[in-house]
């Protein structure tokens, strides 16, 4: 069987991360919540995920500053999750490096098929 493919969660809100985690897992991803910048940085290299589903607003470092460091060192996917809609705030995530940027409230069915279409490239 193969191996399931690892989505990294960054958010702070514990009911939103919780919630992505239970389509994602329903859709048989293996999913880490973590709920700051700083910690996801600390996880990411043992965790090795396939795609990281980073919200924006997060206490201490945010969701721009960690995708500037992840960028540093690897290509893995990026999907910003914000509810800043602005279309500032949307360029400037997908300039950092982002793959995609979704605003909040969404659709699950539409993250998770925006999670598949990103995996599949």
């Amino acid at each position: 069987m193969a191996e399931k493919q690892r989505i990294l969660i960054v958010d702070d809100d514990a009911n939103i991360a919780e919630l992505i985690s239970l389509y994602l897992m329903k859709e048989c991803y293996e999913t880490m919540i973590v709920g700051d910048g700083e910690e996801a940085l600390r996880v990411f290299p043992d965790f090795k995920p396939n795609l990281v589903l980073l919200d924006l607003m997060l206490p201490g470092m945010d969701g721009y500053q960690v995708c500037r460091e992840l960028r540093t060192s690897s290509q893995v996917p990026i999907i910003m999750l914000s509810a800043k809609g602005e279309i500032f705030d949307k360029v400037l995530g997908l300039e950092l490096g982002a793959d995609d940027y979704m605003i909040k409230p969404f659709d699950s069915k539409e993250l998770v098929a925006r999670v598949k279409a990103v995996l599949r490239r």
